[in-house]
């Protein structure tokens, strides 16, 4: 079931990295890891730094992607991106958002919800 996990997670990684580039997003870095934790995507346009956790949800699923973000997940990306900065200086404003891919229950993409700033 791990392996089935991680293809889900991969392939709604990618389905919203999709959706940010069709709105001018360019991908800096995908699956950022430290050891406080990891970030799916960072990304960038002329503005934002954006620090991106993806919640991919497959039809059915009893608890909602913006729900799994609690404030454990937040402090791990935090510190996460802290590290990132440290890094990798920038004049970009940091942000954080979410983005919840829903599957359709035959496969593909039901729904993408993408809450900017979302803490």
């Amino acid at each position: 079931m791990a392996g089935d996990r991680k293809a889900t997670g991969d392939f709604g990684e990618r389905a919203a990295a999709e959706y940010l580039a069709r709105r001018g997003f360019a991908c800096v870095a995908a699956n950022f890891r430290t050891r406080m934790g990891e970030i799916d995507l960072i990304l960038r346009d002329a503005r934002y730094l954006l620090f991106v956790e993806v919640k991919t949800r497959s039809a059915g699923s009893m608890v909602s992607g913006e729900e799994a973000v609690d404030f454990h997940k937040q402090r791990r990306l935090r510190a996460a991106a802290e590290q990132y900065l440290a890094e990798n200086p920038t004049g970009l404003q940091p942000r954080f958002d979410v983005v919840c891919v829903d599957l359709a229950p035959g496969g593909g993409v039901a729904e993408i919800r993408w809450i900017e700033n979302a803490f």
